[in-house]
């Protein structure tokens, strides 16, 4: 007979087991339909063949959307449009999406790739007539804690709300945007600010004017998540909104957000500007838009000023040329000014092109009198990053002054910036030589320039020399092949003897770069001699740079040079006394052996590398026998 114990926990058993079987009945009911449905109809899209083997997939992805392991759950909801198309619209609206709705409530991953299934859903529902059953799932997924969930979510809803007739957007989608907007947690109401301007366009006035009162409290939020979400959204929103609304609502609105006790907030503001400003008439800049522009280039946090900075140009080109002569100029000298490193840096990136958009009339001028002064001052500031930001854009400024002028103002203070101990900074000048060369010739180039850039090729810190190596194709690009040989070639060749194993090991690639600039031509003619000759030189490591040099040059000297010219000087340093330079022949010889005919493998490099192989030394070996394998396996 069995104990009382043993029955009650058979009950107990009993009991669980009916709570398990109650929690998975909505998932093992959908699996079960899906089974029955497609063995009946053989209709759903992602079936492979018409035997039964092919619902299994099915079967898995709907059973692991219930899984404890999230990467399961994830996979499966990846996979979620195949669950849909073997269900069909009509089931996917009636049961999928209510069971999806449901369980909103899952690790973030998770949530993520479901708020981005949800976007492309539209067909899968039946289309435009019923795309609104997609609104609850992605309604609550848009009021989770984490942000990159609701705004993939809000994402979603803006790519759906297109899908919406303009009946069902009054009558679906504007509800939710007011759910949202008056939730009890900052995350829905933060959510909400990013869709009002979806609708707008496409609602009835009455609508317009409830929408545009929910994103007014929104603006006037007390907490600063929501008013900074509003401040972001502000400019979207006043692309659509009505002139008149804009200046009767929305302006008043956005002057309080830019005044608002949280720089997060008032440096949104900053942005939302620009799209204002560019939809204002003129008339209306001055008064409306310029004195809160105005306070917040000067404002006492370096975060809005930085803001104000960075969208300089953009506000220059919104406002047009006649508020920049008045307005911009002087608030632009006082970002140049700035006592913040970070808001001079972002001015002294905008250098070229704020100059560049100046109305022609007052530009060189202007560029003269108010730019160039903070410009020289710039170029000897303490802050690294501010003389590099100016370092990449000051060059831009010869075309725009002319030759005159760049000479006589600018030329000294390229020269400053090239002798300056960030390398940073002098290798953004040297980038952008070709706008200089373009303006004042090469002859006046080489005579200023040159000699700078020369200094720093014999730098005594390597890691100076190794950056002008790296820049010097570029270089001989803008220079041209005859100035490249009569000044800097020379220059190039003694990097390849240099003392320090990087220089030489780039100025090798170096060789590579300016081949493929000047041609296989000039390779013979200029460079390969000098690397042939480096083959008798006393020092091992620079016949060993021999080797490197051609294992890069044979790529883009072609094969008939690579064979008659460099081979020869590789086969005879086989007989080197050094193991080091024997077994760096035998690498050579596998790098470049692919490029010749089976003649000359057998007659050449395969006599070469079995007399390697019968080599002292235990790495000579090794080399030569791998090299050797290869070698056979091509052939």
């Amino acid at each position: 007979m069995r104990s009382t114990s043993e029955g009650g926990r058979a009950h107990q058993d009993r009991f669980l087991g009916m709570i398990q079987l109650l929690l998975s009945f909505t998932i093992s009911t959908l699996y079960k339909q899906i089974l029955d449905t497609v063995r009946r109809e053989k209709s759903f899209k992602m079936a492979a063949s018409d035997s039964d083997d092919s619902l299994y997939p099915i079967a898995v992805l709907i059973d692991e959307l219930r899984n404890e392991d999230v990467q399961l759950r994830l996979n499966s909801i990846k996979k979620l449009s195949t669950i849909a198309l073997a269900l069909g619209v009509e089931r996917t609206r009636s049961e999928l999406i209510p069971f999806l709705t449901d369980t909103i409530y899952d690790e973030d991953e998770v949530l993520l790739a479901l708020a981005e299934q949800l976007g492309n859903f539209t067909p899968l529902v039946g289309g435009q007539e019923h795309v609104h059953c997609l609104l609850p799932p992605l309604e609550s997924l848009a009021t989770v804690e984490e942000t990159v969930v609701r705004d993939k979510a809000v994402e979603s809803l803006r790519k759906i709300a297109g899908d919406h007739s303009s009946a069902d957007l009054e009558a679906h989608f504007v509800p939710l945007v007011k759910r949202l907007a008056q939730g009890d947690w900052f995350t829905s109401r933060t959510s909400a600010c990013g869709l009002f301007s979806v609708p707008y366009p496409r609602v009835s006035s009455t609508v317009k004017a409830e929408l545009r009162t929910n994103f007014r409290n929104l603006c006037g939020d007390d907490t600063p998540m929501v008013r900074r979400a509003a401040a972001g959204k502000m400019g979207e929103f006043a692309k659509v909104l009505e002139l008149e609304y804009l200046k009767s609502d929305l302006i008043p609105l956005w002057t309080n957000l830019a005044s608002d006790e949280q720089d997060s907030v008032r440096l949104l503001a900053v942005e939302a500007c620009v799209s204002i400003a560019s939809i204002l008439p003129p008339e209306d800049l001055e008064t409306l838009v310029m004195p809160t522009l105005k306070n917040a280039a000067e404002d006492k946090s370096w975060r809005v000023r930085y803001m104000v900075a960075d969208k300089f140009t953009e506000l220059q080109m919104a406002v047009g040329p006649e508020i920049t002569k008045k307005e911009l100029v002087p608030a632009f000298q006082g970002l140049l000014k700035d006592c913040e490193a970070e808001v001079r840096a972002a001015a002294a990136n905008k250098v070229k092109e704020f100059c560049e958009n100046l109305p022609e009339d007052i530009r060189e001028a202007t560029i003269m009198t108010s730019i160039l002064p903070c410009v020289k001052d710039l170029v000897s500031d303490a802050n690294q990053h501010v003389k590099s930001a100016l370092a990449s854009v000051i060059m831009g400024l010869s075309p725009i002054l002319g030759k005159d002028n760049t000479v006589e103002h600018l030329l000294p203070l390229f020269l400053l910036m090239l002798k300056d101990e960030c390398a940073e900074v002098r290798l953004n000048i040297i980038s952008n030589l070709d706008c200089v060369n373009q303006v004042i010739g090469i002859h006046q180039l080489s005579q200023s320039l040159l000699p700078a850039i020369v200094e720093l090729a014999e730098d005594t810190k390597w890691r100076v020399r190794l950056a002008i190596i790296e820049y010097m194709p570029l270089l001989a690009g803008q220079l041209g092949v005859e100035f490249f040989d009569e000044k800097l070639n020379s220059l190039c060749m003694s990097w390849l003897v240099d003392h320090v194993y990087a220089i030489r090991e780039a100025a090798t690639n170096n060789l590579k770069k300016l081949v493929e600039k000047f041609g296989a031509e000039w390779a013979q003619s200029t460079i390969l001699p000098k690397v042939v000759g480096m083959a008798q030189d006393p020092n091992y490591l620079h016949r060993m740079t021999t080797l490197f040099c051609i294992n890069v040059l044979a790529d883009v000297c072609g094969n008939e040079t690579t064979m008659k010219v460099l081979l020869p000087v590789v086969v005879k340093l086989a007989a080197d006394a050094v193991p080091n330079v024997r077994f760096n022949v035998a690498k050579t010889i596998q790098k470049i052996g692919s490029q010749f005919d089976a003649t000359t493998i057998n007659n050449q490099c395969k006599p070469c590398l079995e007399k390697l192989q019968s080599d002292q030394d235990y790495d000579v070996k090794y080399y030569a026998q791998e090299a050797m394998s290869v070698l056979c396996d091509a052939a």
